[in-house]
């Protein structure tokens, strides 16, 4: 009977000790919890509302993109220029072209200023690709320098097709990430990691 008793002293005990110990760790998962929230709410809370949030935005995408786009030209070797996945789909030397004539068109009709006089080839020399890509984000940085929400519903003409500047503006910053994402594919496929996959130094 005595040691029944002891037996059953000794399992209250554990149970108390487990539910103190479930009790604390609780309290600590609680504080930590609590910590968490607030500092992700610190994190989040806006310094104030954003001047012109739409161009700030993408001006903030383009000095990104432009550090990976021209890092990704810069990467693939001058004789992958004319390196395709299928025999369907573009060059590389294509690609890099068809990014700087974007860039400058785009941004040409978004600001107003005049398009650059920039002729191309795809089957133009890396060095003078490359050179044109950077010309065509410098292009753009002075061109949206002077660009603000305030037009954003304007209408804007690209031949047959007709866009608002707002529409214009995301057009210009989805071809940045597609653009991007295209030259990555084309570097893997040549076993080149691209700039956002490269090795921190």
């Amino acid at each position: 009977m005595r040691a029944a008793g002891a037996e059953a002293g000794q399992e209250m005990m554990c149970k108390r000790g487990r539910g103190m110990i479930m009790k604390r760790l609780g309290w600590v998962l609680a504080g930590l919890l609590a910590m968490g929230v607030s500092c992700r709410a610190q994190d989040a809370a806006p310094a104030g509302p954003i001047a012109n949030p739409v161009t700030t935005t993408v001006k903030g995408q383009l000095t990104r993109f432009e550090k990976n786009m021209v890092g990704a030209a810069d990467l693939m070797p001058a004789e992958k220029y004319s390196f395709k996945p299928t025999a369907e789909m573009n060059t590389f030397g294509h690609l890099v072209m068809h990014i700087a004539q974007s860039n400058n068109i785009l941004c040409s009709k978004i600001s107003g200023q005049a398009l650059p006089d920039v002729k191309l080839a795809d089957t133009d020399p890396k060095d003078k690709l490359v050179a044109a890509l950077k010309a065509s984000f410098e292009f753009c940085s002075a061109a949206l320098a002077g660009v603000d929400d305030s037009k954003l519903g304007d209408t804007l003409n690209f031949g047959a097709r007709q866009l608002s500047r707002a529409g214009a503006l995301i057009t210009l910053s989805d071809d940045w990430y597609d653009h991007y994402g295209t030259e990555a594919v084309y570097l893997r496929l040549n076993g080149i990691l691209p700039p956002t996959a490269q090795p921190q130094k």
